[in-house]
């Protein structure tokens, strides 16, 4: 298997299990999963109503770039890039694309 297809599968694995936690939570919304190989991008988000208002928010959206992991967006407590470092994968191949183009280099991940 070539580095892209393991780094889809870790990806797939830690968002899925994010989603089954949230799931386990009482709530008021979905939690939905959507998985794009073909363009590697990957995301987990909360949708659904409260009594008044809509829950429309991105939990993680993650995609594969150049043969790099990028965390497009990120609002977990502990963080995915820590779950992909556990993972195995180096810190060289994961960008915190949230993160401006010029604080990148002063971050443990990679800057591009």
């Amino acid at each position: 298997m070539d580095h892209i297809n393991h780094y889809s599968s870790v990806i797939k694995k830690g968002l899925t299990a994010h989603a089954a936690l949230l799931e386990k939570l009482p709530h008021t919304y979905d939690v939905m999963l959507a998985f794009d190989d073909e363009r590697h991008q990957y995301l987990l988000r909360k949708i659904g109503w409260t009594d008044k208002e809509r829950i429309d928010q991105m939990v993680l959206h993650v995609s594969i770039r150049n043969g790099k992991i990028w965390v497009e967006d990120d609002w977990t407590e502990e963080g995915i890039a820590t779950y992909f470092l556990e993972q195995g994968i180096p810190s060289h191949d994961i960008v915190l694309g949230f993160v401006p183009p010029v604080e990148r280099p002063y971050t443990e991940f990679a800057a591009a």
